[in-house]
């Protein structure tokens, strides 16, 4: 059965405040959130609620904006739900305080004591259905704020360094402690405009070359890669790596693209923003 206008008003309100709250540091629980949106939704299973939950974090990508964490985006939603959501997103001032303060906070590498339980598996790419919503339809409200976290010089040095620490452990695990001496931090040392940040090694001895894109926010969160690395991905496509972290500063996790960027991401031409639907 379609939602309704009024639930699809009801669930959006609530994922929004639930959000705020998220950005703002503040706990709140999701069960109790659940239970007292129940009673305005058409005795919906849980299941469809958590669809639903998963339907909203697409569009607030697509707006530019971090979605909750545990509601894995799902973006095969219809023209009803982003305008909900975008009408909503409009009016909310705490919100646009809460996500501006978020990504524009100053960030520091984690001390972190078990290195094996960083590394996960990449997103796997999906596809809109047809009739989908394009976010370039809804530009007016579109905030971009995972384009402003991408710039958040503070957090992207700290997301290198923690590579930096990682693949040092990585190397000394392949019992390659001359290897592991050897990484360099090149974007440091040589600047930006390389096309990648860390110059690590393969077991054998062959270089690796790794960009580092790093987030606060959930796995599937949305990252902007240049032109000059979408080419050294193709050009070096056995030596590259992106390395994307997310969720530094609440327990910094890093899935690894090996090779072309384009066979592995959805790449928008315009900006190169890199997503995995």
């Amino acid at each position: 059965m379609d939602w309704s206008n009024e639930e699809i008003e009801a669930i959006v309100a609530d994922y929004l405040h639930m959000l705020t709250l998220e950005l703002s540091g503040q706990t709140y629980s999701k069960t109790e959130h659940r239970r007292q949106l129940q009673p305005k939704l058409n005795d919906r299973s849980e299941g469809s609620v958590e669809f639903k939950h998963g339907n909203i974090s697409a569009v607030m990508i697509d707006l530019g904006f971090p979605y909750i964490r545990g509601y894995k985006p799902r973006s095969n939603y219809q023209h009803q739900l982003t305008e909900v959501v975008a009408s909503q997103v409009q009016a909310k001032q705490s919100l646009d305080q809460a996500a501006l303060a978020a990504v524009q906070q100053p960030a520091a590498v984690p001390i972190l004591a078990d290195f094996a339980k960083v590394k996960t598996d990449a997103p796997q790419r999906e596809h809109r259905a047809a009739g989908t919503t394009n976010p370039l339809n809804f530009q007016a409200v579109k905030r971009d704020y995972l384009e402003r976290e991408a710039a958040n010089r503070s957090l992207g040095v700290a997301g290198e360094e923690f590579v930096l620490q990682f693949e040092h452990w990585r190397l000394v695990e392949l019992g390659q402690k001359r290897l592991a001496d050897k990484v360099q931090h090149v974007s440091k040392i040589q600047g930006d405009g390389l096309g990648y940040d860390v110059l690590s090694f393969e077991a054998d001895g062959r270089e690796r070359l790794i960009e580092v894109k790093t987030t606060t926010f959930g796995k599937s969160t949305p990252f902007f890669v240049s032109r000059g690395e979408l080419a050294l991905s193709q050009q070096a496509k056995e030596q590259f790596h992106l390395y994307r972290l997310f969720e530094f500063r609440k327990e910094p996790r890093l899935f690894d693209l090996p090779g072309q960027l384009d066979l592995n991401c959805l790449l928008d031409p315009v900006t190169y923003r890199a997503s995995f639907s």
